[in-house]
């Protein structure tokens, strides 16, 4: 059984379940203020832990991300809980990876990755893309234009299936956050992709 944090209507249209990212749990401040957003407008998120970040929490050793099938059985477990008809699926970073790798199988009705990891950092040789040139899900990418796991130079030249939409918050990093000289807030930032989240998803429910 998966563990879940709900936020917003239970009896909501769309259902958006998010997953964490590599180094932060399902409550990191990230997080939360995704899920609140999201709830406040109208829908149903639910967040789980993969494994590894569960067993974090219980006390256990902060060890690395579990293997990429057990992420991967992860998330089409809580798809099953959850029910894959009004469901969008998602995440931060890994969340969001691993939401990608599944959403085919699992048939849900969309996709939104909040900072999508494309290469790790300093490698860009190593990509992460392979699974996204031919994805059919409906797909959001929230990435900020300097993210160092994918700025929009780099990412402008990958080959991405036309179903992926790719958003770009201004001067971002990898959790949005941009620098002062640019003019904009960490919290202009934040609120620009939730709500086109929200615009994605709605147009997911007509």
């Amino acid at each position: 059984m998966i563990s879940f944090l709900f936020d917003g209507p239970s009896d909501a249209k769309t259902t958006i379940a998010l997953a964490h990212g590599a180094g932060a749990p399902m409550d990191s401040p990230f997080m939360e203020k995704a899920a609140r957003a999201l709830a406040a407008r109208g829908f149903r998120v639910a967040r789980f832990e993969f494994p590894y970040m569960a067993a974090r929490r219980e006390g256990g050793a902060r060890g690395a991300p579990d293997r990429p099938a057990v992420l991967k059985e992860t998330w089409l477990a809580a798809i099953r809980e959850l029910g894959a008809a009004r469901l969008v699926i998602g995440g931060k970073s890994l969340g969001g990876r691993i939401a990608s790798m599944v959403a085919d199988e699992a048939a849900v009705r969309g996709l939104v990755c909040f900072g999508y990891p494309f290469h790790p950092p300093g490698a860009p040789d190593r990509l992460r893309t392979a699974h996204l040139a031919a994805l059919p899900t409906p797909a959001l990418v929230l990435q900020g234009t300097r993210d160092p796991f994918g700025t929009a130079e780099e990412v402008e030249t990958y080959r991405l299936s036309r179903s992926i939409r790719v958003f770009w918050l201004p001067d971002g990093d990898h959790s949005f956050k941009p620098r002062a000289r640019s003019g904009r807030t960490e919290s202009q930032n934040l609120e620009l992709a939730f709500e086109t989240a929200a615009e994605f998803v709605r147009g997911l429910e007509t």
